[in-house]
């Protein structure tokens, strides 16, 4: 598949290993894994941070075999979940350093670019988020607004 912002063609990332089941050398089940993850939510960690936290720190290689469901998933059964999804929330704080950036320099061509991609993105994510109902209805993406939600 090629790439959407470039003239190349790319491969995806990195790919978890192949696993059906919970290693036995996992320390939590998992009913201590949701309650993990439902205490990390609390102190406002995001669901990429509950991952890694689970792997590095509980032994937890992939939540998703542990427990049958992703974090999101546990996230949302349990009214956690964040208004704004995660991906979503990342693109809004790069176009917020790069805006702030761009008031400084100006003449920063490569940056107004780079600004107008995110935007797209931010434009392309909450159309498909509008459309699956992840989104409010009547929210949209203004970088005024994005300034005070952010900062």
């Amino acid at each position: 598949m090629a790439r959407i912002h470039a003239r190349r063609k790319g491969k995806s990332g990195s790919t978890h290993p192949i696993r059906e089941t919970h290693p036995e050398w996992s320390a939590l089940n998992p009913r201590e894994t949701e309650a993990r993850i439902l205490e990390l939510a609390k102190s406002e960690k995001t669901t990429s941070e509950i991952g890694m936290i689970l792997r590095d720190q509980y032994a937890v290689p992939d939540v998703k075999i542990a427990t049958g469901k992703r974090i999101s998933r546990i996230l949302e059964s349990n009214k956690l979940s964040p208004e704004i999804p995660e991906d979503l929330q990342n693109l809004i704080r790069r176009a917020l350093r790069i805006k702030k950036h761009l008031d400084i320099n100006r003449k920063d061509l490569h940056n107004k670019r780079n600004m107008a991609l995110i935007e797209s993105k931010i434009r392309r994510l909450t159309k498909y988020y509008h459309a699956n109902e992840r989104l409010p209805a009547g929210w949209k993406y203004t970088p005024s607004q994005a300034k005070l939600m952010f900062e």
